[in-house]
């Protein structure tokens, strides 16, 4: 991992210890459809990190996350009761659904979407 990786890496375990709201980076998914209507900050799902440790098929086709988004509908009650990211973040693989600003840390207004797009700049759309 890159130098800048790694100090990205530490300056969101930071902002995560510490309860402060961070801006979502390129490739982050943002997740607001529900979250500000419940009085929780937007979910910042860091893609990237969890791309480098399992394969699509994990969460694209295992737990049943479409590849669009927007396009996924569940709740805090689906992940508690282990489905979409309840299935690893159950307190034995990752951190429990209890941690609220592990994943509810997105500053404000952050509207659902990718960060910087969906499309890559090489030779074909995926």
């Amino acid at each position: 991992m890159s130098l800048r990786a790694q100090l990205r890496v530490c300056l969101i375990a930071l902002a995560m210890m510490t309860a402060l709201p961070v801006a979502a980076e390129y490739a982050d998914v943002v997740l607001n459809r529900r979250s500000e209507k419940e009085g929780m900050r937007p979910v910042i799902f860091p893609h990237w990190f969890h791309r480098i440790r399992f394969r699509c098929k994990v969460c694209h086709h295992e737990l049943g996350f479409k590849m669009r988004v927007g396009s996924n509908d569940f709740n805090m009650a689906d992940i508690s009761d282990g489905k979409f990211c309840g299935a690893c973040h159950n307190g034995d693989i990752a951190w429990a659904p209890d941690r609220c600003d592990m994943c509810h840390s997105g500053i404000r207004g952050l509207p659902t979407g990718i960060v910087g797009g969906h499309e890559t700049g090489g030779p074909g759309r995926f």
